[in-house]
């Protein structure tokens, strides 16, 4: 290893990404579970908020309208969709909720998913009365997308379902050719994409995208977005049609809501398009190529992703007789990095043991991660 391995490009997003947020207590390399958000956001946040305090909050929200209006819009291009394909939820899991319980496919309909899939996804596809058939992968639990095709070919199921980046694991799956695929044969993709947008890109022609704020858009909590094509959008019935005057996906977005959060969504996104998408990628990567050479065999911690994957996550398997658990709080306790511990349960069909999960942002350094080595 040398140092211009470990070399990242694009400092200065780095600091500029650093002096817009409130210092850090320690070293954060969480962002697949919640990223730091900037002044600016928060201050939106409780701007709006006093807003509802001063104007009454259906009136506060009305005012807003036009900048989150404008939200989805820049967030429907993110995935190569339109505004009126957006609506504003809670979360990611809201989401998927919204999608399938408007969508009332017959029980025992036959859909495509991950072995390694995130056990909320499966709970809430099964729920829903579904069929949930594996997908083919390769060893990295990656889509195997010749076999898809075959499958699709032969025996199509009513849609794939397929997280674009898992929670687990730093691996990022071949949407874009899922995405042709599916399309070729009718097929709907829908698109899990809470630890994918503003980490990699996510405009890949998916059906239906859905994701979260507070990951790697870094923006408030329990807010949620969720982007269908028309094609889709139409198969959908709602309880409540939107209104006449509104994109019938409205009618997919709650009324009683965080408004102030979707506000803060709406600047954190702002942040990212003037960041530069492809800047924060390159940084992004950069930062996994690098954890994943500092940290593979610290203290006889493994590297589970391969070591050129184009994400920030990086998953390390404990020593025999680690606890990852105990050691995520000594990290945090002892040292002030704060990191995810994820056990087998968040993905059962591909986990065979936890991990400890490390995912900087884009002001992360090779410092942070020579300081998680050290401690490990």
């Amino acid at each position: 290893m040398t140092a211009l391995d470990l070399r990242l490009p694009h400092d200065d997003l780095a600091e500029a990404w650093r002096t817009a947020r409130p210092r850090p207590a320690g070293r954060h390399l969480d962002s697949a579970a919640c990223s730091r958000q900037s002044n600016r956001v928060l201050e939106a946040v409780a701007h709006h908020a006093r807003h509802e305090a001063e104007l009454g909050g259906y009136v506060a929200e009305a005012t807003a309208g036009d900048l989150l209006q404008q939200g989805r819009s820049v967030i429907g291009g993110l995935v190569g969709m339109a505004a009126a394909d957006v609506a504003f939820v809670e979360s990611a899991q809201a989401a998927l909720s919204a999608l399938l319980a408007a969508w009332r496919l017959e029980p025992g309909t036959r859909v495509a998913a991950l072995p390694g899939e995130y056990a909320p996804n499966l709970a809430m596809l099964r729920a829903a009365g579904l069929g949930v058939e594996p997908l083919a992968v390769d060893g990295d639990g990656r889509a195997d997308v010749a076999a898809l095709e075959r499958s699709l070919a032969a025996d199509p199921p009513r849609f794939v379902h397929l997280t674009h980046v898992a929670s687990h694991r730093g691996v990022v799956q071949p949407a874009r050719e899922v995405a042709q695929l599916c399309r070729a044969h009718g097929v709907p993709l829908v698109l899990d994409a809470a630890q994918s947008l503003g980490h990699v890109d996510v405009d890949l022609g998916a059906d239906v995208v859905y994701s979260t704020s507070r990951k790697w858009l870094a923006g408030p909590r329990g807010v949620g977005v969720l982007c269908v094509r028309p094609a889709v959008a139409a198969q959908l019935v709602p309880v409540l049609a939107a209104p006449a005057d509104l994109p019938p996906v409205r009618a997919l977005e709650s009324g009683e809501a965080h408004v102030a959060g979707r506000v803060g969504l709406v600047l954190a996104v702002g942040e990212h398009l003037a960041a530069g998408p492809d800047r924060v990628r390159e940084r992004l990567a950069a930062l996994g190529r690098a954890a994943r050479q500092v940290l593979d065999g610290a203290a006889g911690w493994s590297v589970v992703e391969p070591a050129g994957e184009p994400t920030a996550t990086t998953t390390l398997r404990p020593p025999d007789g680690v606890d990852v658990v105990a050691t995520r709080a000594r990290l945090l306790t002892d040292h002030g990095i704060v990191t995810t511990a994820a056990g087998p349960e968040r993905a059962p069909g591909e986990m065979t043991g936890p991990v400890l999960r490390v995912s900087p942002h884009v002001d992360g350094t090779v410092d942070d991660l020579e300081a998680l080595a050290a401690a490990l």
